[in-house]
């Protein structure tokens, strides 16, 4: 991804203070200078005045407006979508006693990747020594094949996270050995947007082993990709208490979402707990631009969360309040649109997105 640079230099002086000043005897800094620069969506302010005991810096973005504090004269910020914004620098005395300047600075993010199946990527063997394959589906043909069944509408309360999408069956295609499930802008079933979501319930259900999912991943504001399981039991005991695993998730928007993915389970210990870690990119490189291997390896011991075959997180499964992950769990795949988590999408969010999946495989 190419990289932007761009140097501002300001050179406003403006006297002022927040209140009256009590004591005429406080004498406020002079010749306050700032200079700005912008690396995509990273602003980092430089700023210098006489007699100058610390300084503030507040970045407004949108309503919401951060402030950081600083007696070296340096601060920074990062700013999460393309447009103009206002950066405010006070030079303090006391806190009622400064003189302040203020930027207005515009934003640029690369996206880098506008969508689209990728053709490359990382991807993991049919074998491993000590281990047999179990099941797998490579999602050859044309059509989904009976391991699988489609979850449809939109759920309790939007699945119980407020999704704003409409699962339909007709958003999941098999084409050029791939599972793709497509999320759309579009009006149907009283919701905005249309997906997918499929799983093995009742058909395919594992205790243990290693499980390797390659995918491509959606991007941008308001997508929630994921790649999971749930127990067999939760017809009889419901969630939480059936134990959840999330091989993977993503929550789009940003630089630093659409490079961050999750691994988490869910489990019930006198209500809902939960136990995660995340796995980052480089900076500047997102997990849509190529296929990866999201991994689980599940023992009676531990479950160990890999991406590419890198060890990112895990979970000690052995204490007796975690019995849920000793039981047999089917697969959920689907891209949520909105929600708790991830907000819901905006005029950054390009549509259609897909999430592509090459292939699951369950060895042990």
């Amino acid at each position: 991804m190419i990289r932007k640079f761009i140097y501002i230099f300001s050179f406003i002086f403006l006297l002022g203070c927040n209140k009256p000043d009590n004591n005429p005897s406080v004498s406020l800094p002079t010749n306050l200078n700032t200079a700005l620069t912008i690396n995509e969506g990273l602003v980092e302010v430089e700023a210098n005045a006489n007699n100058a005991n610390f300084y503030t810096f507040t970045f407004f973005e949108g309503l919401d407006s951060t402030i950081v504090e600083s007696t070296d004269g340096l601060g920074e910020y990062t700013f999460c979508c393309t447009g103009s914004y206002t950066v405010k620098t006070k030079a303090h005395t006391d806190y009622y006693n400064y003189i302040e300047t203020i930027d207005d600075v515009t934003i640029t993010i690369d996206p880098g990747f506008t969508g689209g199946i990728p053709t490359t990527g990382y991807t993991t063997p049919l074998s491993y020594p000590g281990y047999t394959l179990v099941w797998n589906d490579e999602f050859d043909g044309n059509t989904l094949s009976s391991n699988w069944v489609h979850e449809i509408g939109n759920g309790n309360w939007g699945w119980g996270n407020n999704e704003l999408e409409y699962y339909r069956e007709e958003n999941t295609s098999v084409e050029n050995g791939l599972l793709v499930i497509t999320a759309k802008e579009e009006n149907y079933g009283g919701k905005n947007y249309t997906s997918s979501r499929i799983k093995t319930q009742g058909i395919q259900s594992f205790k243990y082993g290693r499980v390797d999912i390659r995918a491509a991943l959606p991007f941008g504001k308001g997508l929630w990709p994921a790649l999971w399981m749930l127990g067999d039991n939760i017809t009889s005991v419901s969630w939480p208490s059936c134990g959840e695993i999330d091989i993977m998730e993503l929550i789009g928007g940003g630089s630093y979402n659409d490079r961050t993915i999750y691994g988490t389970i869910h489990w019930d210990n006198n209500g809902h707990a939960d136990y995660g870690g995340n796995n980052s990119l480089a900076s500047g490189v997102v997990y849509a631009e190529e296929f990866h291997v999201f991994s689980i390896v599940w023992t009676p011991n531990s479950i160990v969360w890999l991406r590419d075959d890198i060890q990112f997180h895990v979970a000690d499964i052995t204490p007796s309040s975690l019995s849920e992950f000793h039981q047999n769990f089917f697969f959920i795949l689907n891209v949520a649109v909105g929600g708790n988590w991830p907000g819901s999408p905006d005029a950054t969010t390009i549509f259609p997105q897909t999430m592509a999946v090459d292939y699951i495989r369950v060895f042990q």
